[in-house]
């Protein structure tokens, strides 16, 4: 009888050890359906859904495939913490990326450890999430702000351009991108003529637009995104804003998420992004045909970065052999590996993913039509800044 006894509570312990082995990883993604990111977040609801099918079909980790849960929310601070928590509390989720600005990120990774969450920032870029208010459950995948200014250093030396306008975004990146450029100019000998901050949501810019067309400087530096960018972008068209200036720099003024909707109006804007379809690699390449397989079109550089999220997830994972939020967390500081932008490293004393920055030209690509050329891929050693000693975690 105890025999019968053991070989059932052994053959019962089996049986639940290989269900235990085939329940899928919960993993989590917060999308913005409010405002001007909401034209963002299908890209990066494509790039994380192709990450989950892709890591599925390669037979996911641990022996157990990935059960990708969404969430969306407004985009403000609370909206973004409410939505984690749900994530959390109601599906069981541990470890999630999506799309976050950099005031819902500041809002929600201190609130992360409290949650028992894991967060992979896919988009967010100031450079404090990674400076002084640094946290230990808090990755970024995207690059950041100061990846944008070093790389916008190297082009203001190419272009020579000495007097700049600046047309920003009211809101806390486009101030603080307006001290950082002026700066830069100032540094390399130049002055900044005008600055106008327009609101992110203003469905008329007419009045900025002909302020910038009374004496306009050599050069116009733009950091007005989502559908802001392409509302700009076809009202300057009539007067020939941008065609006024010798150079004309952008972040995420345009890129290869809205330019569909930008047209040719945004011609010979030259932009920073994180990636590009046409980065060099055989593993980019393989990743490009598969995507363009799948969803009917190239991926733009948030359906990579989403993509890459889960990526760098699933490779810490394995090295942790765990999916325990704290062996993870371990395992993804100092984590090193191939990834479809090259070599990348999330170092481990900020938790920024060093990587690779691309720049691109908008160019006009047949009637009323406009693509991108890919300029240059500047390398981590040339790209990334250093390390906050702000940063204390």
């Amino acid at each position: 009888m105890i025999k019968k006894l053991l070989a059932i509570v052994v053959a019962t312990t089996v049986m639940q050890g290989s269900v235990l082995a085939q329940e899928s990883i919960k993993v989590g993604l917060v999308n913005i359906d409010s405002g001007p990111f909401t034209v963002l977040a299908p890209f990066v609801q494509d790039g994380a859904t192709f990450a989950i099918e892709t890591l599925n079909a390669q037979g996911g980790v641990l022996g157990r495939k990935y059960a990708l849960i969404t969430q969306n929310h407004v985009g403000t601070p609370a909206a973004a913490i409410a939505a984690v928590n749900r994530l959390v509390e109601q599906q069981g989720v541990t470890f999630i990326a999506g799309l976050s600005s950099s005031s819902t990120s500041l809002g929600l990774a201190p609130k992360l450890a409290s949650m028992n969450a894991l967060f992979l920032d896919t988009t967010a870029a100031a450079d404090d999430l990674t400076g002084k208010n640094c946290q230990p459950n808090y990755f970024r995948i995207g690059v950041s702000d100061g990846y944008y200014i070093k790389g916008f250093r190297t082009l203001l030396k190419e272009s020579g351009t000495k007097s700049w306008d600046l047309l920003m975004g009211d809101y806390a990146l486009g101030h603080d991108y307006a001290k950082r450029f002026s700066a830069l100019v100032q540094e390399k000998g130049g002055s900044v003529q005008k600055t106008l901050f327009p609101s992110m949501t203003a469905p008329d810019v007419g009045s900025y637009i002909s302020q910038l067309l009374v004496k306009p400087a050599d050069g116009l530096m733009v950091v007005y995104p989502g559908t802001g960018g392409i509302t700009l972008a076809k009202q300057q068209q009539p007067f020939g804003l941008f065609s006024k200036y010798k150079s004309v720099l952008s972040v995420y003024s345009t890129n290869d998420t809205i330019i569909s909707a930008q047209g040719d109006t945004t011609a010979g804007m030259v932009s920073t992004q994180s990636y590009y379809w046409s980065m060099p690699g055989s593993r980019n390449a393989a990743f490009v045909k598969a995507f363009e397989a799948r969803f009917k079109r190239k991926p733009t550089y948030l359906d990579a970065d989403a993509y890459m999220s889960f990526e760098v997830l699933n490779a810490a994972i394995a090295k942790a052999k765990s999916t325990d939020l704290v062996a993870v967390r371990t395992a993804l500081a100092g984590l090193k590996m191939m990834s479809i932008v090259g070599d990348v490293e999330m170092r481990a004393a900020d938790h920024q993913l060093l990587r690779p920055l691309v720049v691109v030209q908008a160019v006009k690509a047949g009637e009323g039509k406009g693509d991108f050329v890919l300029k240059s891929v500047e390398p981590v050693a040339q790209a990334a800044p250093e390390a906050s000693s702000e940063c204390k975690m």
